[in-house]
């Protein structure tokens, strides 16, 4: 398997990894490159969202305002049903399933990468009215 470059930040949508049948690879990847862990993973007709900062190492910090900003952005998806209520809301891993399609699926989880490194602008875009200054 090719050795994965490391994804830009901001990370377009198109370059989100499908993780689908190589969830260890792109996980560990990342770790190696200690940069945070984004990819999604088709479920069925769905698709799952990951992210995790854990694997950009014990330098890099999630401030609160970040994880609130995530936290209500996820709720905000749960209550308009664009994923399940099986979510997990953090500090660091986050994971959305029964999103609707790819394309939204690479959507919130490049919105996601961008926050985890400090940058809700893509998070306010893909989930309006879930930010802190909605």
């Amino acid at each position: 398997m090719p050795v994965m470059q490391p994804l830009p930040i901001p990370c377009p949508s198109h370059l989100i990894p499908d993780a689908t049948d190589r969830f260890d690879a792109t996980y560990r990847a990342a770790k190696a490159q200690r940069a945070v862990f984004v990819a999604i993973e088709r479920e069925g007709e769905r698709w799952t969202v990951k992210a995790d900062a854990l694997t950009a190492g014990p330098d890099h910090t999630v401030d609160e305002a970040v994880n609130g900003a995530l936290r209500a952005a996820i709720v905000r998806l749960v209550d308009e049903r664009e994923a399940g209520s099986d979510t997990y809301t953090g500090p660091v891993y986050f994971m959305l399933h029964d999103v609707p399609s790819e394309e939204r699926a690479r959507e919130l989880a490049a919105a996601f990468h961008a926050a985890l490194y400090g940058d809700l602008e893509p998070l306010n875009r893909a989930v309006p009215g879930a930010g802190p200054n909605e």
